[in-house]
Parts: structure tokens; C-alpha cells; sequence
């Protein structure tokens, strides 16, 4: 099911996506909230400047590297990229995550923070006929810090997989399968390593069910913190975001310096 908890917004069609205020730049890992009737978003919290958090590009910030793109970033991090114009920035203390449906304790399987997100509203429907109308994304991509992790490669194999899964598969862990993981350079010069999940045969969930794929590019920032990139979205569908476009929007990853102001 998809919810919306206090300040959330519904990104991928994922067990639970929810938003919460985080601090530093380590693992971004909240406890899902419990899930609200409703799947507009409100307003930002008051203890939130919605000027600075809507603020995702401008002169204070790092500037698109691809003509006509606009610039995400993750200033907890330390880290930005950017998306095609369609696309549309959430703020930076928004963090959605997935989780599976069998879990009680709802544990957080993979997150992201300050995601940007592509057609929000792509597809909608009242699965529990309750007269209000739950939408799925097309996709998002955004950032996170991976501090428990050992290697990038667990890090790309993991992330994306779960992705697929908590998004997409559930309850099939075997309707996901996982490429090889590779070796992958940005345009900047990081380098690290991606990997690319997907599923088929999953169950179909209504009318806006369909299959998956997910792609994480994790590696070592400049001061040796393990953090990652991810892409997850729709596929076998007519607006399916090509790989090229995938590829091409992870190899604008890069590390920024945030403003002090």
C-alpha cells in the first residue's frame, strides 16, 4: 500500500513512502510512520524555512551540468546531480523509503533523501474503495549515506535489489534479479560501482501494479564516507525512463561544497 505519513509523499509504488526531518549525513534511517488517509502532501513544517528547502539550484548552489537539466542536491551529504527539466525537486529534508509488507515493525529496507521525482501522479486508483484516491510515480532518484555498509558493490547490488522489492515485487523475493555489478566513473571523476535490478513474473497490485527496475551507484566520498545514488522507477511501460537516460542522469553524480548561508 502507499502512504502518506506527516510531510510525505507518495514517489514509486512502494509498501510505505514517508518523510521525515534528518540531521547529519549518515544513514538516513527513520521508522516508517504509521500510514495517514491521505496522499497530498502538506505543508512543510513550521520549524522548516520553505524558502530554503524548496531551493533545490540557484547561485548559492552547484549549477546543472547538462543544458536545460535542473540541479538536486543533497547538502547532508554533500552531494548533487541532475535530472531532465521534467522532472520535479522535493525538498532536502524529504526521505522516502520502502518497506516490506510482512514485516510488523515495518523496518526500512532502502531510503533516499532529497529525491527528485517524475510524474508524481502517473498513475492513480482507490484500491481499498475508500472514495480517495492513492497515486504511484513514475520514478525518482535521489541520494543516501550508507555508513553500515562494508563495500560499493554491496552497496549497488543491495540497494537496487531492494528497491525492486520493496517497490515493486513484493512479496516475491525471487521475481527480482540483479545484474552484474561494474565498475562506473561519473563525469566529475568519482568513480565507484553500479548495478541494475529488475523484476518480472511480480504480482500485480490494481490497475497501477507493474514491474520494476532500480539502479544504485554507491561509492567513497571525498572524506571516505560509503554513500550512494539510486534510481528506481516503472518498467515494461510506455513511459519507462530509458537506461540510457538512467546512466546518463547517475554520471552527473558529484560532490559539492554547501553553502554556510
Amino acid at each position: 500500500m502507499i502512504a502518506t505519513v506527516a510531510a510525505a509523499a507518495v514517489v514509486v509504488a512502494a509498501s510505505v513512502t514517508g518523510i521525515v526531518l534528518l540531521g547529519g549525513g549518515g544513514d538516513d534511517r527513520a521508522d516508517p510512520a504509521p500510514p495517514a488517509s491521505s496522499s497530498a502532501a502538506p505543508e512543510p513544517p513550521a520549524s522548516a524555512s520553505p524558502a530554503a528547502d524548496d531551493r533545490r539550484d540557484g547561485d548559492d548552489g552547484p549549477r546543472p551540468t547538462v543544458d536545460g537539466w535542473k540541479t538536486v542536491v543533497n547538502p547532508a551529504l554533500g552531494v548533487a546531480f541532475d535530472v531532465p527539466a521534467a522532472w520535479a525537486l522535493k525538498p532536502v529534508t524529504w526521505v522516502s523509503w520502502v518497506t516490506d509488507d510482512q514485516d510488523p515493525d515495518e523496518k526500512m529496507l532502502v531510503g533516499m533523501k532529497a529525491p527528485a521525482v517524475l510524474k508524481e501522479k502517473w498513475c492513480g486508483e482507490d484500491a481499498d474503495r475508500d472514495g480517495r484516491v492513492e497515486h504511484t510515480g513514475l520514478a525518482a532518484a535521489g541520494t543516501r549515506g550508507n555508513k553500515d555498509a562494508r563495500t560499493t558493490e554491496e552497496i549497488a547490488r543491495h540497494d537496487s535489489s531492494e528497491w525492486v522489492f520493496g517497490s515493486y515485487a513484493q512479496p516475491d523475493r525471487g521475481a527480482v534479479t540483479t545484474g552484474p555489478v561494474s565498475s562506473f566513473t561519473t563525469t566529475s571523476g568519482i568513480t565507484g560501482s553500479i548495478a541494475t535490478s529488475r523484476s518480472a513474473g511480480a504480482p500485480k497490485k490494481g490497475r497501477c501494479g507493474t514491474e520494476g527496475k532500480a539502479t544504485t551507484f554507491a561509492f567513497r566520498s571525498g572524506d571516505g564516507a560509503l554513500v550512494s545514488w539510486s534510481f528506481t522507477g516503472a518498467a515494461g511501460v510506455g513511459d519507462e525512463v530509458p537506461d540510457g537516460t538512467v546512466r546518463r542522469i547517475a554520471a552527473t553524480v558529484r560532490e559539492y561544497t554547501p553553502s554556510e548561508t
